[in-house]
């Protein structure tokens, strides 16, 4: 696998989606199939030895670099939706969003009992959607030992909430 620089494939949008934020887009790394062949081989470098059972990801984003992943590592894929979005029996969980709450669920079937499933996003902010994603899987009757995302910022603090679950990046930006 040849390194890259995933910097040069993450777009900066200033003032997006309000005045004063810096968001870094992920979408130009879908656009090169060489960007996006790089992070799936990284994940599956950082993961074909630790035992994962199973991979979670978060609507919708984190679908897109959670699927190639399973299929590579030929582990399910557990999605974790935005509220009404699955039919069936669901865990939900409220989180608080910066000026609103949300509700994301999972399908009860879907979280597989006493096993180990890497919780996934593609941009870890202030880790709240995780740190509800995570409480749903271990309220299944899961553990989550890892918590992965292509793009981390630190600089919004996700490790306090996250804590004590360890967080893994391919790349961390740590200011605006």
């Amino acid at each position: 696998m040849s390194e890259i620089n995933l910097d040069e494939y993450i777009r900066k949008v200033p003032d997006f989606p309000k005045k004063g934020i810096l968001y870094y887009d992920i979408t130009s790394i879908l656009a090169s199939p060489k960007a996006f062949i790089y992070c799936i081989d990284r994940m599956v470098e950082i993961y074909k030895d630790r035992n994962i059972d199973a991979i979670a990801a978060i609507e919708a984003r984190g679908f897109l670099f959670a699927s190639p992943f399973a299929l590579r590592m030929q582990i399910p894929i557990i999605p974790i939706r935005k509220k009404g979005k699955l039919p069936g029996v669901t865990l939900s969980k409220k989180y608080h969003l910066e000026y609103a709450q949300a509700e994301i669920e999972v399908h009860i079937a879907d979280v597989p009992k006493g096993k180990r499933i890497l919780l996934t996003d593609d941009l870890i902010a202030t880790g709240g959607t995780l740190n509800a994603a995570r409480s749903l899987l271990v309220e299944g009757g899961a553990q989550v030992p890892e918590i992965f995302g292509i793009v981390a910022l630190p600089f919004l603090d996700y490790q306090k909430i996250l804590a004590p679950t360890p967080v893994t990046s391919l790349i961390q930006y740590h200011s605006e």
